[in-house]
């Protein structure tokens, strides 16, 4: 879990929800990080970072895992 970061560090509540919705209520709700909407099957940087939270959506724009700090 991110307990080092500052702020929300998961929102398990835009699960299922629009990704650009997503990355808006993210960025709202904790303005230290940059929500990056991402497709599932992308490669990421598999590095930790506590300004970044990665909204991993399908082929539809949907959120498919619980967004979090990382």
């Amino acid at each position: 879990m991110s307990t080092e970061c500052e702020g929300k560090s998961e929102w398990p509540e835009l699960l299922g929800t629009q990704g650009t919705t997503a990355e808006a209520t993210i960025e709202r709700e904790n303005p230290l990080v940059d929500a990056i909407i991402v497709l599932e099957g992308t490669i990421v940087i598999p590095t930790f970072d506590c300004k970044r939270v990665w909204v991993w959506v399908d082929e539809n724009g949907v959120v498919t895992r619980v967004p979090m700090i990382g």
